[in-house]
């Protein structure tokens, strides 16, 4: 009986210390102990023919080189079927994070869900997914800065005037939130004659334009969800000969020169070099084991002559 006892004790401690090793091993291996030197960030832009998002990526690049992180930007080129791709590349190189910044936010649901699956965990950046586990979301409040140009845009023109709005890309959250916000500030004032995708693009921008003056040629007031796409309906409005207003968003360098000159009204100011700088310093405290905020927001503000 003794010896039965024995044999039962060390038994016992057999499987105690293995359950130990195991959640040794667990926790050695986790991605929040990575030393700084070792974490690789990969980050899918939507774009790098938008000066926007080339400040943003390369303000991200930057930012990684002073925290000693490296990362891989890779280029969507505005190609949803492209971002998932890539995304699937960075799952494979076993990047320790993944930062998206969507070209469309439903579509890129799946992207994050394999990343998920691959226990890779996922920031977006400028534009939100709609599916899949997210860890932080850094970006400005679009659906608030669409308000901001609509209230602007209020003062600059009467009652009931006609307005045209050039979209960014469907689908994506920065289009459909600036949207939001525009159409809630102007709904009760004026009546919007035309609401056309321009992608984003200025060169799509300029035709869109193009055919939405010659079936509304008494727009008073065009808001563009971002400056490229104000740029193109800039030069559109300046072929026709006619006076019109122009409030954009982003704050670009062509644009902030086209606002100082009175070309354009207003642009909306985000700060793409902050929206970087902050995505990578929190994929670096989430891989150091520090806890981040679920949603870090940018400040924009107006900027008009």
């Amino acid at each position: 009986m003794k010896k039965y006892s024995l044999i039962l004790l060390a038994a016992m401690l057999s499987v105690v210390l293995a359950a130990c090793s195991m959640e040794s091993g667990s926790k050695s291996e986790s991605k929040s102990s990575k030393e700084k030197g070792d974490m690789v960030i990969g980050f899918s832009v939507s774009t790098l023919n938008n000066p926007f998002f080339v400040s943003l990526s390369e303000a991200a690049e930057e930012k990684a080189d002073s925290l000693d992180a490296k990362i891989t930007v890779v280029d969507a080129q505005d190609d949803a079927s492209k971002q998932a791709s890539d995304v699937e590349d960075l799952i494979q190189q076993k990047v320790d994070m993944i930062m998206i910044n969507p070209v469309d936010s439903s579509a890129v649901s799946s992207a994050v869900e394999s990343a998920n699956s691959a226990g890779i965990p996922v920031i977006t950046v400028d534009r939100s997914s709609e599916g899949g586990e997210v860890i932080s979301h850094i970006a400005s409040d679009n659906k608030a800065g669409g308000k901001l140009a609509g209230e602007y845009l209020l003062t600059l023109v009467e009652k009931g005037a006609q307005v045209a709005v050039l979209e960014g890309i469907a689908g994506s959250s920065a289009a459909i939130d600036r949207g939001e916000g525009f159409n809630e500030a102007v709904k009760e004032s004026v009546e919007i004659k035309a609401s056309q995708t321009a992608n984003f693009d200025r060169s799509e921008g300029l035709t869109v334009m193009e055919n939405i003056l010659q079936a509304n040629p008494d727009i008073e007031a065009v808001f563009a969800q971002n400056d490229e796409m104000a740029l193109g309906a800039l030069e559109a409005i300046e072929g026709s000969g006619k006076d019109i207003i122009v409030i954009g968003f982003d704050a670009t360098d062509d644009a902030l020169k086209k606002v100082e000159s009175g070309e354009m009204a207003a642009t909306v100011a985000q700060q793409p070099d902050l929206i970087g700088e902050k995505a990578v310093e929190a994929a670096v405290n989430h891989l150091d084991g520090k806890e981040i905020d679920k949603a870090i927001p940018v400040e924009l503000k107006l900027i008009k002559k």
